[in-house]
């Protein structure tokens, strides 16, 4: 059985995504068999926070090439996650914006 930290990898800290830190809106980089209500619980127990919604979206892993030997970066899941009103700050990208 997975843990909640199996389930949430890193933070994804970008322009656009800390945008959305204004709107109570973070962006996680997730396990691809996670589905959205393992994600919600997984931020809801390592923040101790109340998640409102939960965008889910699929990466295909890019082709890289060396010389004549062709591979694919890793497939990965991207988790955008909104809070409620009521529900108080991420304090892990407050010191970001």
């Amino acid at each position: 059985m997975k843990t909640v930290y199996d389930i949430i990898r890193r933070p994804i800290i970008t322009e656009q995504s800390m945008e959305g830190v204004e709107s109570k809106k973070y962006v996680f980089e997730v396990d691809r068999e996670a589905n959205k209500f393992e994600i919600k619980k997984a931020v809801e127990e390592i923040f101790g926070v109340k998640v409102a919604k939960i965008n889910t979206i699929n990466y295909k892993g890019k082709l890289k090439r060396q010389g004549v030997y062709v591979g694919r970066r890793p497939d990965w899941k991207k988790a955008i996650v909104t809070l409620t009103e009521d529900s108080k700050p991420i304090e892990f990208f407050e010191g970001m914006v």
